[in-house]
């Protein structure tokens, strides 16, 4: 993989052969091009490549999905999904591109807004004690 003047360098990256699961936490940029279960937590970037497949809630700054991802994705930043992906589950982000021939099967929430659940107070019964 070749990356470009700018481009954040990998820290971690898992080939094609690899088996995993469990509980992923990182800084800065990893590559996932083998099999992932479980979850995923980061303020930066995941990538999983072509033949990368998660079965994982996946929250990130930025995820960009060449492979199969199935579960829930939250990214504050971006989520990018290329022609060779395929995500089935919940979306989460203020901005999702998607090229040609790029699958999502799901939800997808870009309002940008938490959703706050608001306690009412139960309004008292004059005379009640």
């Amino acid at each position: 993989m070749a990356l470009k003047k700018g481009d954040t360098q990998l820290k971690a990256y898992m080939g094609e052969d690899a088996v995993f699961n469990g509980s992923l936490t990182f800084e800065g940029t990893v590559r996932i091009d083998g099999r992932f279960e479980g979850q995923v937590v980061t303020d930066d970037t995941l990538i999983v490549g072509e033949t990368g497949r998660l079965v994982a809630d996946i929250n990130a700054g930025t995820v960009i999905c060449k492979g199969k991802i199935e579960g829930t994705v939250v990214a504050s930043n971006k989520i990018e999904l290329h022609s060779t992906g395929q995500i089935m589950g919940a979306l989460k982000s203020k901005a999702l591109h998607i090229e040609v021939g790029g699958i999502l099967d799901g939800q997808c929430d870009m309002s940008g807004q938490e959703k706050k659940v608001v306690a009412l107070k139960k309004k008292e019964e004059p005379g009640a004690r």
